[in-house]
């Protein structure tokens, strides 16, 4: 046999070899995210920590926006779409203003019946109303003959999880946060927990809250001033431990 054909030959199966070993793998899951300015793309740290565990990201946190708004969205079923609906693997809220989220006096038993629009001052009611609409959408996934999980008992599996503030700063929504992930029995990403500082230890230093040394912008918090936007983009150091934080719960959920 030609010496040049065989040398031509396992040149091309060589190079069809690297080139399928370096080829990216398909996303094996789709993971979706509401929220407002902490979570907006521009941070970085969901796009990462998807990333990170071979996960496709939408994103649909908008600057400004409250848990009113994707409550309100969803309400005329705009927040995602059908097909998105079916392809999401988890449906991660992070909107934190510091309020309470988990108030059982302004909760409905049925989702229906809230009266509609929410109001932007509408934090415990929007929440309920968000999971208990997300949980009905993925149930209801069972009925309908153009899904994937028609005839499926319970439907789609419907994964919900909850964020904590970038930092322990907000203690409201903090603790009410975690009293709602409990009540549901919802996974949690524990940003405040993980990333890596207190406001209740100053820096040494500069003898103010740790938090002012990661952010460009500063909100008065029970009468001090603490770091209020973390710097954004995929390079910088919160919100690449944010991503960690985030992966690290991903992991947990998923093989």
């Amino acid at each position: 046999m030609n010496k040049l054909f065989i040398y031509t030959t396992l040149s091309f199966l060589t190079i069809s070899f690297v080139f399928a070993q370096n080829k990216p793998a398909e996303a094996k899951y789709t993971i979706f995210l509401t929220g407002a300015s902490f979570a907006a793309s521009q941070n970085g740290w969901f796009e990462l920590g998807c990333e990170a565990i071979g996960a496709t990201p939408i994103n649909r946190a908008v600057n400004g926006q409250a848990i009113a708004d994707p409550a309100n969205w969803m309400s005329g079923d705009t927040l995602y779409t059908r097909a998105e609906l079916e392809k999401m693997d988890a449906f991660v809220i992070m909107q934190v203003h510091d309020r309470d989220v988990f108030n059982p006096i302004q909760l409905k038993e049925e989702y229906t019946d809230y009266k509609l629009p929410f109001d932007r001052n509408s934090y415990a009611a929007a929440y309920d109303y968000v999971i208990k609409k997300y949980l009905t959408d993925c149930y209801n996934l069972q009925f309908d003959p153009n899904s994937k999980y028609y005839g499926q008992k319970g439907g789609k599996p419907a994964v919900i999880i909850l964020c904590t503030h970038w930092n322990d700063a907000r203690p409201t929504y903090n603790n009410s946060i975690r009293k709602l992930s409990e009540k549901w029995g919802f996974p949690l990403v524990e940003f405040d927990k993980y990333i890596g500082f207190s406001k209740n230890q100053p820096h040494p230093v500069t003898k103010e809250p740790v938090s002012k040394l990661f952010a460009d912008d500063t909100q008065t918090m029970n009468y001090t001033v603490h770091g209020f936007h973390p710097y954004t983009g995929q390079d910088q150091y919160i919100q690449r431990r944010m991503a960690a934080t985030f992966a690290d719960v991903l992991r947990k959920i998923f093989l």
